[in-house]
């Protein structure tokens, strides 16, 4: 007989990119007198508001939120600074009786936060050598590579993500093992804090639909303008950031590289591969509760998400 699993210290809300997790986060906060920490990449940079989706003040409805706008859009983004932020904020909020609500859809930040996950440090000399690399060969050189030393990796990381591709290499020369041996599959038991994973699965053809229209908002929203105000303080230069979706494509345009509708429509595309991979990297993790379709707004994944609070919080 299996011990039942241990009351969640705390609830996190998984899914693609426009499923409704910010605001399914936000009324779950409501409910428990907690407080949502963020677990989206992009959203951890200051003056990248429209293009995140970054809830307004007003949009959060007074609920206070955590990890948005801690760095500047030069510095590079590191899982290791977001586990240890996240899990500094997760046990300030849990000292003080706060529900912590973790929120975002960037997977291996989510894993951080919650799973007893190293990440090794980093090696200038190696890394210096893989980007020359990546420089000479290009990106898809380097992904063959990778994918022949670490095929899960090779699958779960873009041929065109040079970054990201660089970083898999030098884990792997650091530690001598695959970049995912780190990740194991459905590893309850090496959680940091017992957490209700909740996750929000939308239609393909409705959540496309639903992509291109907080794209055209977006634009409608200023985007462009946003963009072109980062540039001025180094967005272009940032490796992270100037690769975030809409902020790459639009810095292609303004380049003269492709036309402002072309940016567009890539944004779109682009937008949707990503929200696949998102979607399927949270499948594989057993632990996950999908809440099923529907919108926030018709009460369907609200009422069942807070059926499965009451029912792990009693159980």
């Amino acid at each position: 007989m299996t011990s039942p699993a241990p009351t969640p210290q705390l609830v996190a809300v998984v899914g693609p990119t426009a499923a409704g997790k910010s605001d399914l986060g936000v009324a779950l906060a409501e409910r428990l007198g907690g407080e949502v920490v963020n677990a989206d990449s992009m959203q951890l940079y200051r003056g990248m508001d429209i293009g995140t989706a970054k809830l307004t003040p007003a949009e959060r409805r007074g609920v206070p939120h955590h990890l948005l706008d801690v760095w500047d859009v030069t510095e590079t983004a590191s899982v290791a600074e977001y586990q240890r932020l996240a899990r500094e904020r997760i046990d300030r909020l849990l000292a003080a009786g706060r529900v912590p609500v973790l929120v975002g859809g960037s997977g291996l930040y989510v894993r951080g936060a919650i799973d007893a996950l190293d990440f090794p440090g980093t090696d200038p000399e190696i890394r210096a050598r893989l980007e020359a690399e990546l420089e000479r060969q290009g990106s898809g050189a380097l992904h063959a590579r990778l994918a022949a030393a670490d095929p899960a990796a090779g699958r779960d990381i873009l041929p065109s993500n040079g970054r990201r591709i660089v970083r898999a290499l030098e884990v792997i020369e650091l530690t001598g093992r695959p970049f995912t041996a780190r990740l194991p599959e459905g590893a309850a038991e090496r959680a940091v804090y017992p957490t209700l994973q909740l996750g929000l699965a939308v239609d393909r053809v409705e959540l496309d639909e639903r992509i291109a229209e907080r794209v055209d908002r977006m634009w409608q929203a200023g985007l462009p303008d946003e963009v072109r105000a980062l540039e001025r303080v180094g967005l272009r230069e940032g490796r992270t950031a100037s690769r975030a979706l809409g902020y790459q494509q639009l810095l292609a345009a303004m380049a003269g590289e492709c036309s402002m509708a072309e940016a567009r429509d890539e944004t779109v595309r682009a937008t949707r591969r990503f929200a696949r991979r998102q979607e399927s990297w949270f499948r594989r993790d057993r632990r996950v509760h999908w809440l099923g379709t529907g919108r926030l707004a018709d009460g369907g994944p609200e009422k069942r998400a807070w059926e499965l609070v009451e029912r792990t919080v009693t159980a």
